[in-house]
């Protein structure tokens, strides 16, 4: 079962920060998870919201700020105080690091609210620039963001992200549109709902874990990779139950 940090070691970190993703590899952490969206010059950006507010200390949307005027904001306020100031990264700084970290990666396209054109095609050509393509995988709560990316990179697995509520018959939905993993709730699955996704061989990454009833039923099922704020927790428990 792969450790994901999600958002990067946002346990203890400001999320989506290359700090944060640093911490995450120091942890041991096999993936991160992360998110991409556009700036108003079309700039691939790491940053979990549509607008800045919750996680720096600017206000307004990610689309309505230039890469320069976004690099200007301090990305760490989850942290204040308990660590440096942080910028928040363009996708390319993070594949530059991401080339000589040993991990993998997990990018969630956030087109579930803004579709933002040609996202798909900008971060392929990234990873293409990077010599990453091997080494990721994506996934969005837009399913038709996915079909889109399987038509420019069909080698580069994707997962269907699904709301807390999940959907019956997931491992034929996925099946049926080639997106070989599902990401769900935890709080979604049960034991049912995991032998039908297994009988349509889709891989399963649950978010977001932290607790560790949840781990040990994840581990029970035997689930692909589980999406947690606390890597190093994570794999204590995964390493001690090996």
């Amino acid at each position: 079962m792969k450790v994901v940090a999600h958002r990067g070691y946002s346990g203890r970190y400001p999320e989506n920060t290359m700090l944060a993703f640093q911490k995450a590899e120091e942890a041991r952490a096999d993936e991160i998870e992360l998110d991409v969206q556009l700036t108003k010059d079309g700039t691939v950006v790491v940053i979990h919201d549509e607008v800045v507010d919750r996680t720096t200390d600017g206000t307004g949307s990610v689309r309505g700020y230039t890469f320069k005027e976004l690099e200007k904001l301090d990305a760490s306020q989850l942290c204040r105080g308990t660590c440096p100031v942080q910028r928040i990264p363009s996708f390319e700084e993070y594949c530059e690091w991401a080339t000589q970290a040993h991990l993998t990666t997990n990018i969630e396209l956030k087109t579930g609210l803004v579709y933002y054109q040609d996202i798909e095609k900008k971060t392929i050509a990234i990873l293409e620039k990077y010599d990453l393509l091997g080494r990721v995988m994506f996934s969005s709560f837009n399913h038709l963001s996915l079909v889109e990316t399987k038509r420019i990179a069909p080698q580069v697995p994707v997962g269907a992200l699904i709301g807390k509520t999940g959907v019956v018959n997931a491992g034929f939905y996925c099946q049926k549109y080639g997106f070989e993993f599902y990401h769900p709730s935890f709080d979604s699955l049960d034991d049912n709902s995991v032998a039908e996704l297994k009988a349509h061989h889709i891989g399963m990454n649950v978010w977001t874990v932290d607790g560790m009833r949840e781990l040990e039923q994840l581990a029970s099922w035997n689930v692909d990779g589980v999406i947690t704020n606390y890597c190093t927790v994570c794999r204590q428990y995964l390493d001690g139950a090996k």
